[in-house]
């Protein structure tokens, strides 16, 4: 019988080689097609599957909280994942997952949970590419790019947090993220990330501590940038570090993962040099360890500008 740390390292082995595990739900019929879709969230998000508990409503919460579980003495909030995209479940919800990431940790009710799938990240496609709506980020393809493949959504778990229980963060501005912080002669910070709140949030940190960048939506899209860069950097007689100083990635990326992105950076004796920061909200001591051991210089979880803006000074500090 595995213990639950050998799960863990099976699970970090597989992010370092573009692989993942999503744990498959179903939300109930979509209102256009009258269907049970399939939906997915990465296993590293989930702490556990239960059979619903007794749910306390709270007083003027937002439509989508149903209320409060307390689940191992631990005062845990629910969101109903079905009414927050539209489906309406038939057989009611008698499932609850627990999540924990970007520090937080809450309960989506669904209606049921299915399986776990292994899959590879180039199995997903973004979900822009796809015309998905805002809390989709991918569409994985479950059994490979075959005719009749299933296919399963990637919630933007994190979009959804945040619509349902906004936070009372601090605003971003100069006095958060500190002093303009200068970059090295014409270079940018390259950034990866395939949700589109995550880009918005350090989109406002990068521009309030005056630093020129390149946004993009996957760790393919991202390495092959970088790659460009280089090529016109050699060009003009440069290197690649004259033109990115930092490249800034999400782990959780279809195509490509920031894993994997970070391996090829460092794996390449041109590159190498280029400081890496993971920033994502897979927390915890597990993931944090893994990021180092694929070579990324530093880890810094979503969604803390004034953090953000610390790691980046630190990093560029010791690379200069």
């Amino acid at each position: 019988m595995r213990t639950a740390q050998q799960e863990i390292d099976e699970r970090s082995k597989l992010a370092g080689n573009n692989k993942f595990e999503l744990l498959l739900f179903r939300l109930g019929e979509a209102p256009s097609t009258g269907q049970r879709e399939l939906f997915g969230i990465n296993v590293f998000k989930v702490r556990e599957v239960l059979v619903m508990p007794p749910i306390t409503a709270l007083a003027n919460s937002h439509e989508h909280l149903m209320g409060v579980a307390n689940i191992r003495g631990q005062i845990i909030p629910v969101i109903n994942l079905p009414a927050v995209v539209g489906c309406q479940p038939k057989k009611g919800l008698g499932i609850l997952m627990v999540t924990e990431f970007g520090r937080t940790v809450q309960a989506f009710a669904v209606e049921d949970v299915n399986e776990i799938v292994r899959l590879e990240w180039d199995q997903v496609l973004p979900a822009e590419g796809s015309h998905a709506g805002a809390l989709i980020t991918g569409i994985a393809r479950l059994d490979g790019a075959t005719a009749n493949t299933r296919l399963a959504q990637v919630l933007d778990v994190e979009q959804i947090l945040r619509n349902v229980m906004p936070t009372t963060q601090e605003e971003i501005t100069r006095e958060v993220v500190g002093p303009a912080m200068l970059l090295p002669g014409e270079s940018v910070i390259l950034v990866a990330d395939d949700s589109a709140v995550a880009r918005s949030v350090i989109e406002l940190g990068l521009k309030a501590m005056g630093v020129p960048f390149i946004m993009t939506k996957t760790g393919k899209e991202a390495w092959e940038r970088l790659q460009e860069l280089a090529t016109a950097a050699e060009a003009q007689g440069r290197t690649v570090q004259d033109k990115i100083a930092v490249v800034l990635t999400d782990l959780e990326m279809p195509e490509m993962d920031g894993f994997t992105l970070t391996r090829l950076i460092k794996n390449n004796p041109k590159y190498k040099s280029i400081p890496v920061i993971s920033h994502s909200s897979l927390t915890g001591a597990t993931n944090e360890t893994h990021v180092k051991s694929v070579g990324a210089d530093a880890y810094v979880a979503k969604f803390s500008p004034r953090e953000l803006a610390a790691t980046l000074r630190k990093v560029l500090s010791l690379a200069a």
